[in-house]
């Protein structure tokens, strides 16, 4: 069965950039722009960026190109599994701390208005939404009608109607704070970048009507921009930079989909066949989803699990789309923790994903096998559990499954997070059409409840997930029973009781009921905010968390019952003392 295939539309953009010093010896200003080739034009866009150095520095011009280079390079750099804003402001927050180190290491220390700094103003184009950058009084316009939409604020304090100073610049701190907003982008879309010394002397309706007047030629469109301002008496460098749209990607078509459009689903294998160089020994697990069998690379003779795609789903293209999901998350992992993919050295025709063999058991399995685990054997699972979710969790992105059968123990005892179907990436989501299932991602029990009520998933949800496992392993049951499945409402996820670990047949510390209760609270805000915290409680005492919790918050409705039957006997007692 083939899928029909998917169109090839993708990101298209023109640029026009002119710049000039004006009046001025040196121009201070620098721009960029980057359209980088597939696989990296899809995941991480077009990238465009404007700096603007500081007149009263004779180094800024340095900062200015510093800061529009580091950008436009590292940004590339930056993990795939990063969502766009994640990525460009640790991009921006390191180009920061350089400019400013290098400030306090030269003979402007003492004076920052003369030292490495510039503000900036950058761009990124992904799949169907524009992400604005901006710091200082460079600015990012949008072209609407017959004139310019101002997408930008300026960092500028006014002091009086001739003077004023930049309240925000990079390299002016040590920290940074960026404006960020992103916005819905279509064909046809025009964007400006602009330096002051153009736009305080050029209104936004020249603007348009310059870019109009140019019929797609943008380069002209930018040139006539800067020459009117110069023409008006700007004393300033003159920078413009115009984008515009030509083309969106209609269906998000992402690597992983561009790999399924080229591979045919394989049929059902047996032992001895080969598919792709590998050799199929034996079946070691079979659902309505998927195959999973020991194969051997016939090349390295190497042992790898090779999964495929059940015949029953070679029509769903959702289904067959996650399922190379797993191996593209799998690929941008890096942890002991975490299942990892057998390396590639040759193509393949056929639909399957060949992952490192891991001789042992479930953590299910596991459980079974040990109904009561001594608490440094439960600690231990957790712990390598953690860490392998912190792997995910640095990579901005969330299991979404984790479960004991979705984790896997060796034979010399190491623990494995396997299976990312689930798997939310933020980078992916950016896409027009992300790779996203509908209703809970994971399995009910083990799913945080704000998934119940539509809310979507954070990092506390994957910490929710642990704690269900932590106290499934000292307890043998779930913290909530199956109610916490049953939350459809707010109402209904503050009524949730937790059952304590604490009973007569298991000698479980008082602390370690208590972290467990904070990891499992209903609502994700009550949780940890750090998986390590989680881990570290688990090992020292936390006496914070063992002070007896206020009704209120334990059970808001039953105190405010009490608060009114008080109120009532109260206003009782005083009516009938009147009557007396």
């Amino acid at each position: 069965m083939y899928l029909e295939k998917l169109p090839e539309s993708r990101l298209s953009v023109s640029v026009g950039q002119h710049s000039d010093r004006g009046r001025k010896a040196l121009n201070q200003d620098f721009y960029g722009f980057r359209e980088p080739a597939e696989p990296l034009l899809g995941s991480k866009g077009v990238a465009v960026a404007l700096a603007d150095g500081i007149g009263s520095s004779e180094v800024s011009q340095v900062a200015a190109e510093f800061a529009v280079m580091g950008f436009l390079d590292d940004y590339y750099c930056t993990s795939e599994t990063w969502s766009v804003q994640r990525s460009a402001e640790r991009v921006l927050g390191a180009t920061n701390s350089w400019l400013h180190s290098r400030t306090r290491d030269s003979p402007y220390r003492y004076d920052k208005d003369r030292g490495y700094v510039c503000t900036l103003s950058a761009l990124v184009l992904k799949s169907t939404t524009a992400h604005v950058f901006h710091i200082g009084d460079t600015r990012v316009y949008r072209l609407s009608g017959a004139s310019l939409e101002q997408l930008t604020e300026d960092h500028r304090v006014r002091v009086s109607a001739d003077e004023s100073y930049l309240s925000r610049a990079v390299g002016f701190n040590p920290q940074i704070e960026i404006d960020y907003r992103s916005l819905e982008i279509g064909r046809g879309d025009v964007f400006v970048l602009a330096s002051d010394g153009v736009y305080e002397h050029v209104d936004g309706r020249f603007m348009a009507a310059a870019i109009r007047a140019a019929h797609g030629s943008l380069d002209e469109a930018a040139r006539a921009i800067v020459d009117e301002a110069y023409r008006r008496g700007s004393d300033d460098n003159l920078t413009v930079q115009i984008v515009a749209v030509e083309d969106i990607p209609a269906h998000g078509v992402s690597e992983v989909q561009r790999q399924l459009a080229r591979l045919v689903p394989p049929p059902l294998l047996e032992a001895r066949a080969e598919i792709d160089g590998y050799r199929i020994l034996r079946e070691i697990h079979a659902s309505a989803r998927s195959h999973l069998y020991l194969a051997q690379d016939v090349e390295t003779q190497a042992l790898v699990a090779l999964k495929t795609p059940a015949t029953d789903v070679h029509g769903d293209r959702d289904h067959l789309e996650r399922f190379l999901m797993e191996e593209w998350i799998a690929r941008r992992l890096n942890s002991p923790h975490v299942l990892k993919p057998f390396a590639r050295t040759r193509e393949r025709r056929f639909l399957h994903v060949a992952m490192e063999y891991v001789e042992g058991q479930t953590l299910a399995q596991w459980m079974t096998d040990n109904p009561r685990p001594g608490l440094e054997k439960a600690r231990a699972i957790v712990e390598q559990i953690a860490r392998g979710l912190q792997a995910f969790h640095r990579m901005e992105t969330l299991h979404q499954d984790l479960r004991p059968q979705n984790i896997m123990i060796d034979r010399a005892g190491t623990v494995k997070i396997i299976d990312f179907g689930s798997a939310r990436v933020a980078g992916v989501s950016e896409l027009a059409a992300p790779l996203e299932r509908s209703g809970i991602p994971g399995t009910l029990q083990y799913s945080a409840p704000e998934y119940f009520v539509g809310d979507p998933g954070t990092e506390r949800s994957d910490l929710y997930a642990l704690g269900v496992i932590t106290y499934q392993m000292l307890s043998g049951r779930l913290p909530y029973g199956a109610e916490a499945a049953r939350v459809r409402t707010r109402a209904a996820q503050r009524k949730l009781q937790y059952q304590t670990l604490l009973d007569e047949q298991r000698d479980i510390p008082a602390w370690i009921d208590a972290a467990v209760r904070k990891a499992v609270h209903p609502d994700p805000l009550e949780r940890y905010e750090a998986l390590s915290e989680f881990v570290h409680d688990l090992r020292h005492p936390n006496t914070a968390l063992l002070r007896p919790t206020p009704l209120v918050a334990r059970n808001p409705t039953l105190f405010w019952k009490g608060v009114s039957a008080a109120l009532g006997l109260a206003l009782l007692l005083v009516l009938l003392a009147q009557h007396a």
